[in-house]
């Protein structure tokens, strides 16, 4: 059939018939809202790179945490900020550190909500790579030792998901491993399986507090030319046992999300991370754009590439205007 039989913009006469034909649909089912926890009480500490965003003290996450539970949001992803770092990050795996403490009191006040850890050691240590720092690079499989303890600690406190970050060589499988020895095999590791080396990360080590004192970190991120290479690199993690498997950043690897979802049909999870959160703010201050209709474009492009799960700071406001 063709013109002018054949009119397209039949079904796009009115928001009805827009629904109707509807391709993707965004759900708050669909987020997962990240928080950055610090020591203190009462603190919402804002950050500046991202509009909207805070540090927040464990009392704090508590209430955050039971905002987007109400919101119908279904997890959260918890990054801690201690007050000490040291070389081999040892706060990360210290089981009353600051995330351990945060799991808890998440878990105690909104006992349905999936709780979820960052595993990496950025946070804490005082050089800012992800591992044990030998002869100028990162040590990976002494760093492997130190990942599996976190994970570990993180799961006995409470959590509910562990997502390896690191990008070390054999993580997933390491911390699968220790998990199942443990007696945890019911806990699903979510595996930052494509992570691309990306300036899009600025934002969030400002408010992590964890940029690299040396160097950087493309000596284990991906380098952002490679696709075929994030296609290996997720066949690994989901022969090792990742559960979930995340390609971050979102927008510049959409066609990641989609390979990886066609070529291996696993649950497939994207982070919208802190500089594409930060792009669509700056633009909605400058009045250059509708903050909220770039949210949702955007969010809508990153499902629609193939992922089943978001990791957004968006999380909550996109939530509000879907119910709304």
């Amino acid at each position: 059939m063709e013109f002018p039989r054949l009119r397209l913009r039949r079904l796009r006469r009115n928001e009805t018939l827009r629904r109707m034909v509807r391709e993707t649909a965004l759900t708050p089912d669909d987020f997962i809202y990240p928080l950055f926890v610090r020591e203190g009480s009462g603190v919402r500490n804002p950050i500046a790179s991202m509009p909207g965003q805070f540090q927040l003290s464990v009392d704090e996450a508590v209430k955050e945490a039971r905002t987007a539970w109400d919101l119908g949001v279904p997890a959260v992803i918890l990054f801690g900020i201690p007050d000490h770092k040291d070389p081999v990050g040892s706060g990360a795996y210290d089981d009353n550190g600051i995330v351990q403490r945060a799991v808890r009191a998440v878990k105690d006040a909104v006992p349905d909500l999936c709780v979820i850890t960052d595993v990496c050691l950025c946070e804490y240590t005082d050089h800012g790579h992800c591992g044990v720092i030998r002869d100028g690079d990162v040590a990976n499989d002494e760093t492997l030792e130190l990942l599996v303890r976190e994970a570990l600690s993180h799961v006995r406190a409470g959590a509910d998901m562990v997502a390896p970050s690191d990008m070390m060589d054999g993580r997933v499988g390491a911390i699968r491993s220790a998990l199942d020895a443990e007696g945890f095999g019911q806990i699903p590791v979510m595996a930052y399986a494509a992570k691309f080396a990306s300036t899009f990360y600025g934002p969030f080590r400002d408010a992590a507090e964890s940029p690299p004192k040396f160097g950087d970190r493309r000596s284990y991120q991906m380098d952002p030319a490679n696709a075929e290479e994030a296609l290996r690199e997720v066949d690994l993690d989901i022969r090792e046992g990742a559960d979930i498997v995340m390609v971050k950043p979102a927008l510049p690897y959409l066609d990641v999300i989609r390979r990886v979802k066609d070529t291996f049909g696993y649950p497939t999870a994207a982070y919208n991370v802190s500089g594409e959160y930060a792009m669509v703010k700056a633009m909605e201050r400058l009045g250059w754009g509708d903050g909220a209709g770039l949210m949702m474009e955007s969010l809508l492009s990153i499902k629609r590439a193939g992922a089943d799960l978001i990791l957004t700071y968006f999380a909550l406001d996109a939530a509000r205007l879907l119910q709304d």
